[in-house]
């Protein structure tokens, strides 16, 4: 028999317990949140409705944009509710919900980057094949899968976690509930849950960070071997939103999950930047630096505006 009481819920300390600045801090990422929603709400929306993006590359992009949606909306509201509650408080269960939850969104994410770096070096390396093997089974598999795997890995990672007891303290210093923060609150072994969390990290999101790098490895091969210099910047534009999207994304992703945790500030931004950050950023990198998609936006306006 075990002789400790169970705990039945956590406290979320948040990112600061001085009221004011709580107060500051919602209106803050209160207005990032709908930045957010409003933006990939709007690429999800040009991407629909303007036929000159039914491509491989944007329908990957719209299905970017939905999981950035979701991956936000997993950890933004409960955070706003925090900032203006007195007792900040999350059940046992509603905090491995959201772990579980974290994990498949951004694993789904993680792997959707790989695919979008393949589809680039296929589009760049044999652009006369390109719509022959970007097929939409093709497209629609690579999805799907992406998908599969997040699930299958938070599944496992879960599974693993609810074997945890949790009863020498509820304090978690964090704004929203992560694996990594949760092991000091456990009385009982986290050696498995660790060991499935270091080899989800090593297996799933590095695996998918070298699968990105070897594509970009062939693919500055091939834009340096084309003669023409306009061709190479042309070829290379077509890359760079993507890449700034990965480095946002893994940069922080694995920095957090990799690092021992501690509680400190660099956990919290690194936290910040993956789950409230990027998914703000991402609809700005795609179409600020994409003219085809300003071009989308400009044909949709000028048909809503016409009279």
């Amino acid at each position: 028999m075990r002789n400790h009481s169970a705990v039945s819920e956590f406290i979320l300390l948040g990112l600061s317990a001085d009221t004011q600045i709580q107060v500051l801090l919602f209106v803050l990422f209160l207005v990032i949140y709908l930045l957010t929603v409003m933006g990939n709400l709007m690429m999800l929306v040009v991407i629909k409705a303007d036929s000159h993006l039914h491509t491989p590359m944007y329908f990957f992009l719209g299905q970017l944009s939905f999981l950035d949606l979701c991956h936000s909306s997993v950890t933004v509201p409960k955070l706003l509710e925090n900032l203006l509650s007195k007792t900040k408080t999350i059940s046992v269960e509603g905090c491995l919900a959201q772990v579980f939850f974290v994990f498949a969104t951004g694993g789904t994410e993680s792997c959707l980057l790989a695919v979008m770096a393949y589809d680039r070096y296929v589009a760049i390396s044999s652009p006369l094949l390109y719509g022959q093997i970007m097929s939409t089974q093709l497209c629609v598999g690579l999805v799907w899968g992406s998908w599969g795997l997040a699930f299958l890995d938070a599944l496992i990672n879960i599974l693993v976690a609810l074997n945890l007891d949790f009863c020498e303290g509820q304090n978690i210093h964090h704004f929203s509930c992560e694996l990594p923060s949760l092991y000091p609150l456990s009385c009982s072994d986290v050696s498995s849950s660790f060991t499935a969390l270091l080899c989800s990290s090593l297996v799933h999101f590095l695996g998918n960070f070298l699968l990105i790098f070897f594509s970009y490895v062939r693919i500055i091969s091939t834009i340096l071997s084309i003669s023409s210099t306009t061709g190479r910047n042309k070829a290379f534009s077509t890359c760079s939103s993507h890449l700034t999207a990965v480095i946002f994304f893994y940069g922080s992703g694995l920095l957090r999950y990799l690092m021992p945790n501690s509680g400190s500030i660099q956990e919290l931004i690194f936290s910040l930047q993956y789950s409230v950050i990027t998914p703000m950023l991402n609809p700005l990198i795609y179409s600020l630096k994409n003219k085809e998609v300003k071009a989308a936006m400009r044909r949709i306006l000028r048909k809503r505006f016409k009279f």
